[in-house]
């Protein structure tokens, strides 16, 4: 497959994959041992935390967590198990919202201020503040590319 990809592609594809790869995995185990989340769960929570009123409709979580609806059902019902979350039914329109509970938001702060450390140590001190700018712009027009080519749907769930 990459003989196909010029030197440049080869080198560009390389590092994607180094960061698609190794970031995530860094993260999981380093959230799961410091606070008994995964990354998923923690961007779940984190979303939460940021929405209004700390709810949201379980397919907007998995559009803007990047999972299929049946990722975050299975996820928000762990998330419930342990006190976190809880289901609430809208009363307009079909679905179910996501709430963040108050240990649930306490979790999510807890974790995050060691979450920013990661990211920043990871990725962000790698690079000075002109190739910070770059790096949002190139992820930026790569998150576009993709929604274009795969739509806003959640993972697995695109349209054509």
């Amino acid at each position: 497959m990459t003989d196909d990809l010029d030197s440049v592609e080869r080198r560009a594809w390389g590092a994607v994959v180094t960061l698609a790869m190794r970031v995530p995995s860094v993260l999981d185990s380093r959230l799961q041992r410091e606070f008994g989340l995964t990354h998923f769960e923690y961007r779940v929570l984190a979303l939460l935390q940021d929405s209004p009123s700390h709810r949201m409709r379980l397919s907007m979580l998995a559009a803007r967590g990047h999972g299929s609806i049946s990722r975050v059902s299975h996820v928000v019902s762990k998330l419930e198990r342990v006190g976190f979350v809880r289901r609430v039914a809208v009363t307009t329109g079909r679905g179910v919202d996501a709430a963040l509970t108050p240990s649930g938001l306490a979790k999510v702060v807890e974790a995050t201020p060691d979450y920013l450390v990661a990211v920043r140590r990871l990725v962000l001190d790698g690079l000075d503040e002109t190739q910070k700018s770059e790096l949002a712009v190139l992820a930026e027009r790569l998150s576009q590319h993709l929604i274009g080519r795969l739509g806003d749907s959640p993972v697995g769930e695109t349209s054509g």
